[in-house]
């Protein structure tokens, strides 16, 4: 594959995902939430439900949702597979992220069909599949972009700096979803705003063009592995596991925030607005910051910097939801917000520079060249702690919240437990990855 060397191509290129990222966020905290009444204040229920009423059963439908994020994560294997040893006279990854892409799309848009009757078992089931339909290949679709960071430049600092990139339009997109949407749904319904969103879809566009790579159809097999050979090569990667079950923990943290930001921020009275234009703005000045820890003391006290401040940011907003109105809250509310923007960029840089990073060192140690298996397992791995984020917990605590429970209140509690345990863990990781990315690893190298 013919590498990007100027620094405007690694930007766009870092942009290319942000349209169907924006199409996943859209499906995981505005139109899974609209199927249920539960959790929204009366005010915004004609505004953020599809039809002001229940539309599927909440018991079935938490399985169906622990399932599709576990059904993606399974599915992804054989599909990184897939994308690592296709064989086509486009190449490898131009023709999966095509195809990906349409799929995607055409999920997304079923996920708008409202049916006419109540929640019903039929309801369920169709949205249960639909969901899992979206989330397959969604992933099918971005675990063949993220797999191309290994591929399309050739240094550590560059995988970093196109990750970086990334994250900071991760941040753009989390702007338009829970800033711009947010403001969008105080006149229109959810499925309108979606259908505005889908455009955004087109950004995926950018890597057929991008992707210069020759026919693969006479691909040296050396270079490839198959299915079972490809998996257990990545589980072999001890350095990779261990990172994994960090990423689990830090992923059901952060996940059951965005998952449930609109619920929450609709119970406990905050200006979700104020504090998510605290939260993100911020973000590419504080990527400054991390990835000056990073050159100096390495990655691991980087990132252990990250999630000592998330769960700062998250156990700060608990507290003051608990806070009666007034102008007092929303001041302390948008200082979380303004705390967690030291962390945020960091926890979703780290998703695609780690394991491009360690799947570039995979191929240059065995001559293995399967980046798209690391981000396929990365995705189960993600899938199961989103599901039970998502798909378990944050269902039981709308749940309980049509009980009058205020069980809604304690989301950001359990998010930071979630990521403190993901700190902890952090003191299992190899050395090797600890110190990755410091120049002060690099100097004693040379010296």
């Amino acid at each position: 594959m013919k590498k990007l060397t100027k620094r405007w191509q690694l930007f766009l290129y870092a942009a290319a995902g942000m349209g169907i990222n924006m199409l996943n966020l859209m499906v995981g905290s505005y139109l899974c939430s609209a199927l249920l009444v539960g959790g929204f204040g009366k005010e915004v229920v004609p505004y953020q439900t599809f039809a002001q009423r229940d539309l599927i059963i909440p018991a079935v439908w938490a399985v169906f949702a622990l399932a599709a994020k576990i059904i993606d994560g399974i599915i992804d294997i054989p599909m990184a597979s897939l994308t690592d040893n296709l064989r086509s006279r486009f190449g490898r990854r131009r023709p999966a992220i095509l195809i990906g892409l349409i799929l995607v799309v055409a999920a997304y848009l079923l996920f708008l069909v409202i049916p006419t009757r109540g929640a019903t078992l039929g309801n369920t089931i169709y949205y249960g599949i639909v969901l899992c339909v979206f989330y397959s290949f969604y992933t099918l679709t971005m675990v063949t972009y993220y797999a191309t960071f290994t591929e399309i430049v050739e240094t550590e600092e560059k995988r970093r700096t196109i990750s970086n990139v990334k994250s900071v339009f991760d941040i753009i997109y989390f702007i338009l979803g829970y800033v711009v949407v947010r403001m969008l749904l105080n006149g229109l319904n959810i499925r309108v705003v979606a259908l505005i969103v889908l455009p955004l879809a087109l950004t995926m566009i950018i890597p057929l063009f991008m992707i210069k790579e020759p026919s693969s159809k006479n691909i040296e097999k050396t270079k490839t592995v198959g299915l079972f050979k490809s998996l257990a090569c990545t589980f072999k990667n001890r350095t990779f596991i261990i990172w994994m079950i960090v990423y689990a923990f830090m992923t059901f943290g952060v996940q059951l925030f965005l998952g449930g930001i609109n619920e929450y921020f609709s119970f406990v009275g905050m200006n979700m607005i104020f504090v998510m234009v605290a939260a993100f703005a911020p973000v590419p000045f504080t990527l400054i910051l991390y990835n000056r820890l990073t050159r100096k003391h390495g990655f691991g006290f980087a990132f252990r910097y990250t999630l000592i401040i998330y769960s700062a940011g998250m156990l700060c907003m608990f507290f003051v939801g608990l806070m009666g109105g007034g102008a007092a809250k929303t001041i302390l509310s948008i200082v979380t917000g303004l705390l967690s923007s030291f962390a945020i960029g960091a926890i979703f840089s780290v998703a695609y520079s780690i394991p491009s990073q360690l799947a570039a060192e995979e191929e240059e140690n065995t001559g293995v060249a399967n980046s798209a298996m690391y981000f396929a397992v990365q995705g189960l791995f993600a899938g199961v702690a989103s599901g039970i984020a998502t798909g378990v917990v944050l269902t039981a605590l709308k749940g309980s919240e049509t009980q009058n429970s205020g069980a809604m209140k304690y989301m950001t509690l359990i998010s930071a437990i979630g990521t403190l345990v993901a700190l902890i863990l952090t003191f299992a990781l190899p050395r090797s990855l600890v110190e990755l990315g410091s120049q002060n690893k690099e100097k004693a190298k040379k010296d």
